[in-house]
């Protein structure tokens, strides 16, 4: 979920990327003949159905059981400016990209890194920038740094699907960039950190609380966050590193689609409201001013 802000899990991974090779085969034939584009289809009904893992506060989490957040209220916006209404759907994070390929929902709009290797199947609007945070207890007993090898041999927690837990996964052919935070470790003469991989945010943030971890490691504004609504308890240690743009996932060969969410959030940041909503949410550092398709570095 969805970093640095980075829910940035890599992937959906070599059946993924087979689907999106025979879908888009698929596509290429029956938008020849004329059928409807998906943003056809969400314009007669009226809605446009969006995944997102609510459990990465502030960008999407529950409050007295609504889903709400920065990205549910962009959302929310996007749509407005497509003439439709935004319906959303919690998802756990991991299950959303290959949701997105069975067309279960229109859009994917969860904190998700835009990076080449997502760009292999999906198209992204990009919409805000995030780096990976630490996050630690307070007072930083290990004396931890994201900067060092104080990390090796640690236990770090995780959340399922995200760059953040790449970093702390050996390299494969489906994952040629994971691995940073290993290799980083074994160059240096040290043990690799021991990896806790849970299902969503707020479960890694308890394996901190609870001793479990003894860290943690997710999006930017996401540890941010987390640590300002801990009472005390965690603190971020360090800066932030890794900064990527967040995009909205949109399946490929829905061009309409894709260019109508970029021009739409165009459209969010020049009338003011984009700038409104950063600052709702406290996380202006991370605005975006030129948004694209496809934007990953490297």
């Amino acid at each position: 979920m969805h970093s640095g802000l980075r829910r940035h899990a890599i992937g959906a991974g070599i059946s993924v990327l087979a689907a999106a090779v025979a879908l888009s085969a698929c596509n290429a034939k029956t938008t020849s003949r004329g059928s409807k584009s998906a943003l056809d289809t969400i314009k007669k009904n009226g809605k446009i159905v969006i995944a997102t893992d609510a459990s990465y506060a502030p960008n999407e989490f529950k409050q007295n059981g609504q889903i709400v957040g920065f990205d549910v209220d962009l959302g929310t916006a996007i749509a407005k400016k497509l003439g439709v209404k935004a319906e959303f759907q919690d998802v756990k994070f991991d299950n959303i990209l290959p949701a997105l390929q069975s067309k279960k929902y229109d859009i994917g709009m969860s904190s998700f890194t835009d990076n080449k290797q997502r760009e292999a199947s999906f198209d992204f609007v990009t919409y805000f920038t995030a780096g990976t945070g630490l996050m630690v207890k307070a007072g930083n007993p290990e004396k931890l740094s994201p900067d060092d090898l104080s990390l090796c041999g640690k236990k770090i927690a995780v959340e399922k699907g995200t760059t953040q837990e790449d970093e702390l996964t050996p390299k494969s052919a489906a994952k040629p960039d994971a691995g940073a935070r290993l290799d980083k470790c074994k160059q240096g003469g040290k043990p690799a950190p021991t990896k806790i991989s849970l299902d969503d945010q707020n479960a890694a943030n308890l394996a901190l609380g609870n001793g479990r971890a003894d860290a943690v490691l997710a999006d930017s504004p996401v540890a941010a966050y987390a640590a300002k609504e801990s009472g005390g308890k965690f603190v971020i240690a360090g800066n932030a590193y890794d900064t990527a743009p967040y995009g909205v996932a949109v399946p490929k060969n829905e061009n309409d689609l894709r260019d109508g969410i970029l021009k739409a959030v165009k459209d969010l940041i020049a009338d003011g409201t984009y700038k409104q909503l950063t600052e709702k949410w406290g996380i202006s550092s991370g605005a975006l001013t030129d948004p694209k398709v496809n934007g990953a570095s490297g």
